[in-house]
């Protein structure tokens, strides 16, 4: 028989609460269960009591071949029973083609203002030096 830990939703409408249980892979999300380990309430402060886990029940069924969900095993590495791999997409939050070709001819434009400016104020800088030249003569 093949074991999760899951979650189990409970509480009402838009008052969402969830108990962390042990099911058979083939029941519903919210149907029957072997053993309720712990309790997880969204609507509480991360910093307060918002996850609860009976640390060695989990280990006692992990042991017997139980596997945790995505989201329980975010709750048992935070509390140290897991180890879990890092689930990241560094790309994931850079902009499309089409973005990053707007901003490459942004920053060429930028760059190009930049230059002439700079050949203004240095054309202006040999225009003011070359009357004083004249003047010295």
């Amino acid at each position: 028989m093949a074991l999760k830990i899951r979650l189990s939703r409970a509480g009402s409408k838009k008052r969402p609460y969830y108990h962390i249980v042990i099911a058979d892979v083939r029941t519903p999300r919210d149907g029957r269960f072997i053993e309720q380990v712990g309790s997880w309430n969204p609507m509480l402060a991360k910093d307060g009591e918002r996850v609860k886990v009976n640390e060695e029940r989990v280990k006692h069924w992990m042991a017997n071949g139980a596997l945790p969900t995505d989201r329980v095993a975010r709750f048992l590495a935070e509390a140290g029973l897991i180890q879990r791999d890092a689930r990241n997409n560094p790309t994931k939050g850079e902009p499309g083609k089409k973005a990053q070709e707007r901003i490459a001819a942004a920053k060429a434009a930028e760059e190009a203002a930049a230059a002439k400016a700079a050949a203004d104020a240095a054309a202006a800088a040999e225009a003011a030096a070359a009357p004083a030249e004249e003047t010295a003569e």
